[in-house]
């Protein structure tokens, strides 16, 4: 399984969503987003090394911390070196050494927003729940059916109370989860860590299960990874 996290335009908190997800599944969260990283990274080789060819994809990918990671660089000179064409083969290469990847995109519909997609074989789009975001999201979900990344579910992030769930549905069919304003998420995310770990029983905890629950097929197998875990 291959997801696509993405939104219609930035601010919708949809690497959050993405590291939330790949903590849930067990995935490798890939950051996609070669211009403005936003997920933890560490020292080593990193997404733009690999698209540099200056790293293998596999060996970047980092382990042992709260979700495995493929983490992008920062640096303007590392995203000017990086060729986003071979995000795809990238992405391929981790699934096949791993399992599932998540792979949070760069905002918006940005030139190389629709690499990530390509990568992909189903998407989550993030939206807030105001009518401003709903024509960006449909914009997004245009894209993703172009380039065969299927919308299997929209995230309304950040609800209050009676989000608009059934018009959101409506308007983009796809089936809605929504994750509502949380003090749990926002600390968990303040600290780098997946809500699930710090404060399981949250409602927001409960959401990225039931996210979980609804794009994932059921697993043929055990997880695998390089080193054979």
């Amino acid at each position: 399984m291959r997801v696509a996290v993405t939104g219609g335009k930035g601010g919708v908190g949809k690497s959050t969503v993405a590291y939330n997800l790949g903590a849930v599944t067990d995935a490798v969260v890939v950051d996609g987003d070669l211009g403005m990283a936003d997920l933890p990274g560490s020292a080593g080789p990193d997404l733009h090394d690999v698209l540099a060819d200056r790293a293998d994809p596999v060996e970047a990918v980092r382990e042992g911390g709260p979700v495995d990671m493929l983490p992008c660089g920062r640096s303007l000179a590392g995203a000017r070196a990086a060729n986003v064409r071979g995000l795809v083969d990238a992405v391929r290469s981790v699934e096949r050494a791993y399992g599932d990847v998540v792979v949070d995109c760069p905002a918006g519909l940005a030139a190389d927003a629709g690499m990530p997609l390509l990568a992909a074989d189903r998407t989550v789009l993030v939206a807030l729940p105001d009518a401003f975001a709903l024509p960006d999201a449909l914009r997004t979900r245009a894209l993703a059916r172009e380039l065969d990344a299927g919308l299997a579910q929209v995230v309304l992030n950040r609800t209050g109370t009676n989000p608009p769930r059934a018009a959101v549905e409506r308007a983009l069919g796809a089936p809605v989860t929504t994750v509502p304003e949380s003090d749990p998420l926002a600390r968990a995310t303040a600290t780098g860590q997946p809500v699930t770990a710090t404060a399981p029983d949250s409602a927001a905890a409960e959401a990225f299960h039931a996210l979980a629950a609804a794009i994932t097929p059921p697993r043929r197998g055990a997880r695998r990874t390089r080193r054979g875990r």
